[in-house]
């Protein structure tokens, strides 16, 4: 089964799926790769991994949680995984650069495929794709917006 909700945040309201057991997509309204929601989904904000997540959501938004804890289970190819489980890895407030993350990955020298899997990360902002930057730093892509990426590295610069 597939279950799901939305959540309202200051970036925007984002859509939470989750199976039986764990979060498996967190994308904002709009975002590039966002998925729709199918007739078989269950809608229940209660789901013990969405009522977790919409918490630790909160308390992200609102500066007083820097990891997330909920369970993930986000489908994708052995590399995006690994991508995504180093992207998990950057701490609150701290950027790295694609190539470093393709290093962590363990494929170095791999920066642009590390980055093709950054834009398909499916679990938006608790797998911090938006800490990813640009060898000189730079903000670039964001499947959600680069407004959306800058805001959540000020909110983070805050805490």
């Amino acid at each position: 089964m597939t279950y799901y909700d939305h959540y309202s945040t200051p970036q925007g309201r984002m859509l939470l799926v989750a199976d039986e057991h764990a979060i498996t997509r967190v994308s904002f309204a709009g975002q590039k790769y966002a998925p729709r929601v199918a007739r078989d989904w269950i809608r229940d904000g209660a789901h013990p991994p969405i009522a977790r997540a919409k918490r630790e959501l909160a308390e992200y938004f609102a500066g007083r949680r820097k990891r997330f804890s909920v369970k993930l289970a986000p489908q994708g190819t052995p590399f995006q995984r690994k991508v995504w489980k180093a992207i998990a890895g950057v701490g609150f407030g701290k950027t790295i650069a694609y190539a470093e993350l393709a290093r962590r990955a363990g494929r170095p020298g791999s920066a642009r495929a590390a980055g093709a899997a950054t834009g398909r990360n499916p679990i938006g902002v608790i797998v911090p794709c938006h800490r990813i930057v640009g060898a000189d730093g730079s903000l670039t892509g964001y499947a959600g917006g680069l407004a959306k990426k800058k805001a959540l590295l000020a909110l983070e610069a805050r805490g």
